[in-house]
């Protein structure tokens, strides 16, 4: 049966986002049809630096991962 799974992170924390992905993976007890993400830009109105040294608030991540189960 086909199924997706669905991770959502933030630009900031791309390697507890990775971590969290790899160790559902390596549980995955089926097939991986296909893995795709996307990062979506956030502005920050007010300006102000959000700990990244910029006037921009860390970017949205999102990773779909496609799978077949038995």
């Amino acid at each position: 049966m086909h199924q997706i799974k669905i991770f959502k992170g933030i630009e900031g924390a791309l390697s507890d986002l990775e971590s969290e992905v790899n160790s559902w993976l390596k549980s995955l007890e089926g097939t991986v049809v296909n893995i795709s993400g996307n990062i979506a830009p956030q502005s920050n109105a007010a300006g102000s630096a959000t700990g990244l040294g910029t006037g921009f608030a860390p970017s949205d991540v999102i990773v779909v991962v496609h799978y077949t189960t038995t």
